[in-house]
């Protein structure tokens, strides 16, 4: 099998409070017959500990990250790992209700990947995994 047909295993790191996107983002995955792990973390704190974790993520990784979460926000978390050198190449999409061009243009600043607003995905997360997976199997991503 040559290297562009391996299938390339990226953990997905969900920060994000809601329960229900949670559950979305695994049916979704299960839809889409997507194996890859999944790791959830419930505010930034929480994704630091994981990924700076002895334990924590191995290989490469996506991070799918909530803006609006107790603790530790979205842009909080991303200021961390952006100062960070072991975790400023994470590969990160925000994925958040916020549509304001000011919590983009700031997403942005932190050199997220892109910049996903829950309420304007008409066929839920289906369609963020589809496009996930074409990413993760043609860009090569950072190892942990």
């Amino acid at each position: 099998m040559s290297a562009v047909n391996q299938y390339q295993q990226v953990t997905i790191l969900l920060v994000d409070d809601d329960d229900v996107d949670y559950m979305a983002v695994q049916r979704a995955m299960q839809q889409l017959r997507l194996l890859n792990p999944i790791v959830r973390a419930r505010d930034g704190i929480e994704a630091l500990s994981i990924l700076t974790s002895v334990d924590g993520i191995k290989g490469p990784y996506l991070i799918l990250l909530d803006l609006n979460m107790p603790r530790m926000n979205g842009f909080e978390f991303l200021e961390q790992i952006r100062a960070d050198p072991a975790l400023t190449s994470a590969v990160v999409f925000m994925l958040t209700t916020s549509s304001t061009d000011e919590d983009r243009m700031q997403a942005y600043s932190h050199h997220v990947a892109g910049y996903m607003v829950k309420t304007k995905m008409k066929d839920g997360f289906n369609h963020i995994f589809n496009m996930l997976e074409g990413y993760w199997r043609i860009v090569e991503l950072p190892s942990a």
